[in-house]
């Protein structure tokens, strides 16, 4: 079975597990034991997504948090699609396995008011030298439940811009502006586009799920006027606007995108584009720690970065943040914190500057993290504009008309991990010139309507 099939699976499950999964919950209370395995050593296991940031904890975790608490931690890392399907098999079905897990801006409002978490703003008050009042302000906001309590902890967080190849730009004559329309970035992706030297005109997420191509493609249905809902739960799939985004989406891939689009994510695009073979990238803003390494980038010092493109809204870009959790049914929740408040604190983000470089520091996240003179230098490139497009995310109101729900690149109910996944793979195929997009569209509004029922 495919991931997106494993992860329907479990989004399935959740109504008839939850009960099981809170009467778990509420056998493990807050602020539990450390725990320690028959030996006496402690432990805890930690399920990640394997973004660059978590592959630099990993390295980090033993010689520097283990020598220093004692705990051993565990690492399990997995691609993005396969994370999801991981953790919510395991959150809502109360299985247990892990202490801390990876997740977003998404999940935490709706597992919160689940009760599948333990809320982490008591464990951060008893905290001094984590400082909570340093964290971004719409960071915290997205990982707090309707109680105003805070139910994970940053680790970084991110909004979306365009990145592009200053070289390439000059070479050929052209200016990026510093607020793009998504026309303008159709026609630099047409001139710039250089099949026979490899370079593609531009890269974008075309992987089926709703984190993956779903995540930039539904801020660019939000500029250009659509939604998936309206205010009054219509569902709006088909509706012009919508489509004409996806079309245009599409049509850009088709002609000017990278070899593969179909089957492209975050990782792809992230390894297609740092290695030289795309002219722009439309994407997370923490993508630009990983590209400005000359250690592992080959465009290093050679990428601009400019606001997320826009057609009739001032700003387009998402908001969003991996951040660490706590299941209910860990009985490790001492030793949880512990790790959490290490990896989300001042001291993780100097370690990450003094041995892998400051550029690659989990930024978004803290405002201390842009006053540290190293990553100031470092981060030059892309640091205030990331700051800025996050301080400009607009959950409430992403678009140009009122929605049903908070949420940029996602609708905040249980149901759309369900819905646009299913979307998602329609629109993949027709990337992939198997379908086209508007018999995909008609196939998700169906579904769409399907979800209605339960709010109208």
């Amino acid at each position: 079975m495919t991931s997106q099939g494993r992860y329907r699976r479990s989004l399935a499950m959740i109504a008839s597990v939850a009960a099981v999964a809170l009467a778990a919950g509420a056998c493990a209370g807050a602020g539990g034991g450390g725990g320690s395995g028959a030996s006496g050593e402690k432990s805890i296991n930690v399920l990640m997504v394997g973004n660059p940031q978590m592959e630099d904890i990993s390295r980090l975790t033993a010689d520097n948090f283990t020598k220093q608490s004692g705990i051993k931690v565990n690492f399990t890392i997995l691609p993005e699609n396969e994370l999801r399907d991981k953790v919510t098999q395991d959150v809502a079905t109360g299985a247990g396995q892990y202490d801390v897990v990876t997740v977003g801006a998404y999940e935490v409002p709706i597992w919160a008011k689940n009760g599948w978490l333990h809320e982490t703003s008591s464990f951060a008050a008893a905290d001094a030298a984590f400082d909570q009042a340093d964290l971004l302000e719409p960071m915290v906001k997205s990982l707090s439940g309707t109680d105003g309590k805070m139910y994970a902890v940053p680790f970084y967080g991110e909004s979306s811009f365009l990145m592009y190849r200053k070289d390439l730009f000059e070479k050929a004559g052209l200016t990026m502006p510093e607020r793009p329309t998504w026309q303008e970035v159709a026609k630099f992706a047409a001139k710039l586009d250089d099949k026979k030297s490899g370079v593609a005109g531009i890269c974008l997420r075309g992987l089926p799920g709703w984190g993956e191509v779903f995540a930039p493609l539904t801020t660019v249905v939000n500029t250009f006027g659509g939604t998936w809902f309206t205010k009054d739960w219509q569902a709006q799939v088909n509706s012009p606007e919508f489509t004409s985004a996806v079309k245009f989406y599409v049509d850009l891939l088709k002609k000017h995108g990278e070899a593969g689009a179909a089957q492209s994510g975050f990782t792809e695009c992230l390894n297609t584009f740092g290695q030289g073979k795309a002219a722009m990238w439309y994407d997370a803003t923490s993508a630009a720690a990983s590209l400005e390494d000359p250690k592992t980038s080959k465009v290093a010092g050679k990428v601009g970065y400019t606001f997320a493109p826009v057609e009739k809204t001032e700003y387009s870009g998402w908001l969003w943040t991996w951040a660490w959790a706590m299941p209910k049914t860990t009985k490790k929740a001492d030793d949880a914190w512990k790790f959490i408040a290490w990896a989300s604190g001042k001291d993780y983000e100097k370690l990450v500057g003094q041995q892998l470089g400051w550029s690659r520091l989990p930024d978004g996240k803290r405002k201390s993290t842009y006053e540290i003179p190293e990553y100031q230098k470092a981060a030059a490139a892309f640091y205030k504009v990331t700051l800025d497009s996050i301080a400009n995310a607009n959950p409430e109101n992403p678009g140009t008309q009122p929605r049903p729900t908070v949420g940029v690149q996602f609708v905040g109910v249980p149901e759309f991990a369900d819905l646009g996944t299913k979307v998602s793979q329609q629109v993949s195929a027709a990337i992939a010139g198997q379908t086209t997009v508007e018999e995909a569209l008609a196939e998700g509004q169906k579904l769409a309507e399907q979800v209605t029922l339960k709010y109208r």
